[in-house]
């Protein structure tokens, strides 16, 4: 197991984060969901040019909801991240622009198009939950699935772990004051306005949500 502190410049982020970045709570859930979607759509790049050679199988992004242990889950078969991956991306890069990053969208509220660095999306998670954990497992052969926990401190742990198949889950634990995230039609109103027309099927507790082939997307370049 692997224990340490996130390098952050500032002496803990997670105050700026929830003070400032996002004055509606609910962008968490778009970040998150925007990042499976990524993670899924670079698998079936890797698939295209033939670097990734296994079957990639159901690609659907879920959110599931538990009432009773106060989780919401966000799931993945994308990429997913090796123990260096996610050392890299969440330990590292989240914070490495964080202040300038927070700077420049401090006041502008949900019309930022906030989506970038995938640490940075990650971090929003912070703002309704008391713990996060990460379950991730790479599409690299022979890979070793990894589990990492943060209780929004810079303290983490990071440890390996079992998981049969690639791709990442991500639990939120969701703390005291955002009780009101643990509500089906709250989640399911925030997927309908967020996810409607992403590319990769979107389920909530297993209904689809979104469109995957939105009118005139042929014609759009990606």
């Amino acid at each position: 197991m692997q224990k340490g502190a996130i390098r952050v410049q500032t002496e803990n982020i997670f105050p700026i984060i929830k003070k400032f970045l996002y004055s509606d709570h609910d962008i968490f859930l778009r970040e998150l969901v925007s990042n499976a979607v990524d993670a899924t759509q670079k698998l079936k790049t890797l698939a295209s040019v033939g670097e990734f050679k296994g079957e990639t199988g159901e690609t659907d992004v879920t959110v599931s909801l538990d009432k009773e242990k106060k989780t919401i889950t966000i799931s993945d078969r994308g990429i997913g991240m090796t123990a260096e991956e996610v050392d890299k991306y969440i330990n590292q890069v989240a914070f490495s622009g964080a202040e300038e990053f927070v700077k420049k969208y401090k006041g502008q509220g949900e019309g930022a198009n906030i989506i970038g660095h995938f640490g940075l999306g990650f971090y929003s998670s912070f703002m309704v939950s008391a713990q996060v954990e990460i379950f991730t497992k790479s599409w690299r052969p022979e890979s070793q699935a990894v589990r990492w926990e943060c209780d929004g401190s810079p303290e983490y742990q990071l440890e390996p772990t079992e998981k049969e198949t690639r791709g990442t889950d991500i639990v939120l634990h969701i703390n005291e004051e955002s009780e009101e995230f643990l509500d089906e039609h709250r989640i399911r109103a925030i997927l309908e306005k967020f996810c409607r027309f992403l590319p990769v099927p979107i389920k909530f507790q297993g209904e689809q949500i979104n469109n995957t082939t939105p009118p005139g997307s042929k014609s759009r370049l990606n």
